[in-house]
């Protein structure tokens, strides 16, 4: 059995209801969520006159390949109304699910980084994934989620809604 850590979020329409959803999906279609952080209002990260986000961190166990992982993640986005351009990085978005950690593989190919590459600097990600991995070791950085968030310069607002 797989463990991976996933970051939920989304700024348009029923936020609340885009992550229920997705949390639905995920049981379905990955495997079986074992812990779940609370939901936290964050402001827009890197992009400024964007609605703020809903985000939560899990921990699901999954028998899914990191690759396979990733293939149903982007289906259940795509499912849930994610509309992806080419042009915008940062673009508004009804449900975003992105893969934090994988294990400990570390994966580096040109559609997948895992770890996440800037999970490290985004509070919005170090606040729910400490709730329900303070302890966790990153893999690449030799740091605990815990550490991790102890050293983030991030400023945003991050709020339990």
């Amino acid at each position: 059995m797989n463990v991976t850590y996933l970051c939920l979020g989304g700024n348009i329409g029923d936020r609340e209801m885009a992550l229920k959803h997705a949390l639905l999906k995920i049981k379905e279609q990955i495997g079986e969520i074992s812990a779940q952080s609370s939901i936290y209002e964050t402001e827009a990260w890197g992009v400024e006159n964007q609605q703020a986000y809903l985000n939560q961190c899990i921990e699901v166990k999954t028998n899914l390949s990191v690759s396979s992982l990733i293939e149903s993640l982007l289906l259940i986005e795509k499912e849930l109304g994610r509309m992806r351009t080419i042009s915008a990085t940062y673009e508004p978005r009804t449900i975003d699910l992105d893969i934090l950690f994988y294990n400990d593989v570390i994966v580096n190919e040109p559609k997948l980084i895992v770890p996440h590459p800037r999970l490290h600097l985004r509070k919005f990600v170090l606040i729910p994934l400490n709730e329900i991995a303070s302890n966790y070791l990153h893999p690449l950085l030799n740091k605990t989620i815990f550490s991790l968030l102890s050293e983030c310069d991030d400023s945003s607002d991050v709020k339990q809604f």
